[in-house]
């Protein structure tokens, strides 16, 4: 594997590169071409995530075993699918979308997760973790009667293995024993203490075909005689736990092997060529590193989990605070001041501004990895115990904890505070990752407190609030930097669903805005010359200053950077419906689409929620 000392800001020559137009092109190169295909491939990556920025750690991981599946199976008939899909860059270039691959994650580009509707070769849409080998097990049993000869295989990191749903799936594919593949890209060691060369040595012995057929001619043999054949059984379960960590996923039903260098080629192919050929399901534990082949990468996992642009011109924004920064710098204030807080977050330390604050208090801070689901349930039971626990999450990956939300927390009536990241459309990312609906999947349920800060300093004030309120409460916020408001340092409360009237024009319009969008609601309200005010609160909605404002109003605008269907407008809606008061809306917030990944600004104006779009809807209204 060549290694790269830096990422090359000129298009780099790849002349076998360039001649893989799709993965049918793999199928005649030698081993020796395919090295060289894979140097290749890395320059190119880096070059090109170097001009488009996007997820780079991952896809250099798996350069060689990207090549070698493709090479392999006949894909897209073969069915390929890849966990989460951040590593999925190499697979878009073999597949037909090399010269696209610099568009990645813009505005009608490339898709930044595998998309079904973007090419037959992504056969299963990603973007949350841990869904790989549930898809898997369906295309496997959905595929016997119609394509009996079709091969499935599945890639999965080591940290979406961390995830329940992954395992529930192992349970199921042990149970049914369909002819799949699991691969485990294991790329942090830390089930893997055991690799070296016994290792390696009976991991090629036991995925080869000779070894195959002597187990398969044994076990018919010994099956008359049922404690022989347990005992032999037996006796290569424990071989195998001598020598690599798998005993588990034998257990379950599968066939382990491994681990092996997920970098080297030949092996890959050696190993890989004879599994697709085993019956019953196969599970290949491969070590790689994140960011091989960078320097500077494979001693910054996560810093060069996600790369900018090489050469972008950073805003004036970029030296302000982020929300996840005001969230980082609240909750150790609040731990300084209240020893019973305890963070929790389900594998994104980083991302929700908890690095300091795990530092500071690291007998107070739990990263439970990928379980969103048992983070709240934890979290619950903290609170039993009179702990005070805040969960730092993002929006879209709170979804996956829906029912523990209602059954253990909102039920029992549990003090546990959400705070929740990326809340809103998150740009390039895309549909998967954008946080537009917890404000509608949240306000149905009873005793939540639902928090919509419009910006850096309502953040903190509500987050405090949310804290010091006796029950389930959530503070939605969204990516990156907000307005640059002044923030003030104390820890005082707001009072309980009280807005805050900004402007009494004593119109007869009113303008009521949830969250981040203040400034075009604010805009608004100055070309109407209309009444303003920042309700802070979807729940409880401020009801005095409601009935006062709508009972001399003809007409309320709401704003919201969430579901327009079941949001914060719809709240006021059946709250003027509740009092029987005549009085016409017009609701600002997503519609009822999934938007397409593009910049945050360009996905606003997709939704209709630029200043110009919200003049125009208002100008046909009124």
């Amino acid at each position: 594997m060549k290694i790269f000392k830096s990422i090359p800001v000129k298009k780099p020559n790849t002349p076998l590169l360039d001649s893989v137009n799709y993965p049918s092109d793999l199928k005649s190169l030698s081993l020796s071409q395919l090295e060289t295909l894979a140097n290749e491939l890395r320059e190119f990556l880096l070059y090109s995530v170097g001009q488009s920025g996007g997820h780079l750690g991952g896809g250099l991981g798996v350069i060689e075993l990207t090549i070698i599946l493709h090479h392999l199976y006949n894909t897209p008939y073969d069915n390929l699918i890849w966990d989460v899909g951040h590593q999925a860059y190499p697979h878009k270039i073999l597949t037909g979308r090399k010269n696209k691959i610099e568009t990645i994650r813009k505005k009608d580009g490339l898709a930044p997760f595998p998309s079904r509707s973007e090419s037959e070769y992504d056969v299963f849409g990603v973007g949350h973790s841990s869904t790989s080998l549930s898809a898997l097990v369906g295309m496997a049993i959905g595929s016997i009667e119609s394509n009996p000869d079709k091969k499935h295989v599945a890639v999965i990191g080591d940290g979406a293995m961390t995830a329940g749903m992954a395992f529930e799936a192992l349970g199921h594919i042990g149970h049914l024993k369909p002819n799949v593949l699991i691969v485990l890209n294991d790329n942090d060691m830390s089930i893997s203490e055991n690799i070296g060369g016994l290792s390696n040595y009976f991991s090629r012995i036991w995925a080869s075909k000779t070894y195959k057929g002597i187990k398969k001619s044994g076990a018919s043999f010994l099956k008359p005689l049922p404690q022989a054949y347990h005992l032999a059984r037996k006796v290569e379960t424990q071989m195998k736990a001598m020598v690599a960590p798998g005993t588990i996923f034998e257990e379950l039903g599968l066939n382990y092997i491994g681990p092996i260098d997920g970098h080297n080629l030949k092996q890959l192919k050696e190993v890989i060529s004879n599994l697709k050929d085993f019956e019953g399901p196969q599970f290949l534990h491969i070590i790689t590193k994140k960011g091989a082949g960078l320097d500077l990468a494979e001693s910054d996992r996560i810093g060069f989990h996600a790369i900018g642009k090489i050469n972008s011109i950073k805003d004036k924004k970029s030296k302000q605070k982020k929300y996840q920064d005001i969230f980082g710098e609240w909750i150790i204030d609040m731990a300084e001041a209240d020893d019973s807080l305890v963070g929790i977050t389900p594998a994104m330390r980083e991302g929700s501004g908890l690095v300091e604050f795990s530092k500071k208090f690291p007998d107070r801070y739990f990263d439970v990895a990928i379980a969103e689901q048992h983070s709240i349930t934890f979290a619950a039971g903290l609170s039993v115990e009179k702990k005070k626990p805040v969960v730092a999450i993002y929006s879209t990956f709170l979804q996956r904890g829906y029912d523990q939300l209602i059954h253990d927390v909102a039920v029992q009536n549990l003090d546990v505070t959400f705070a929740l990241d990326r809340s809103g459309l998150v740009g390039e990312d895309g549909p998967t990752h954008s946080g537009n609906y917890d404000i509608a999947y949240l306000r149905c349920i009873p005793n939540m407190l639902i928090c919509t800060p419009s910006d850096e300093n309502e953040t903190r004030k509500l987050l405090t609030t949310a804290y010091l309120h006796k029950g389930p409460a959530s503070v939605r916020y969204p990516r990156g930097a907000g307005p640059n408001s002044n923030i003030k340092k104390d820890l005082k409360a707001l009072k309980i669903g009280e807005a805050n009237l900004i402007k009494d024009e004593s119109s007869k319009i009113v303008i009521l805005n949830f969250g981040t969008l203040l400034k075009e609601a604010t805009e608004i309200s100055n070309y109407l010359k209309a009444t303003l005010v920042d309700m802070r609160f979807v729940k409880p909605l401020d009801e005095k200053l409601l009935k006062k404002l709508l009972n001399q109003a003809e007409l309320f605008i709401s704003f919201e950077d969430g579901s327009v269907m079941g949001g914060a407008g719809s709240a006021v809606q059946e709250f003027a419906s509740k009092e029987n008061l005549n009085i016409k809306s017009v609701l600002f917030g997503i519609p009822d689409k999934f938007i397409e990944h593009a910049s945050r600004e360009e996905m606003l104006i997709d939704a209709g929620l630029d200043i110009k779009s919200i003049k125009s809807k208002l100008s046909r209204v009124l």
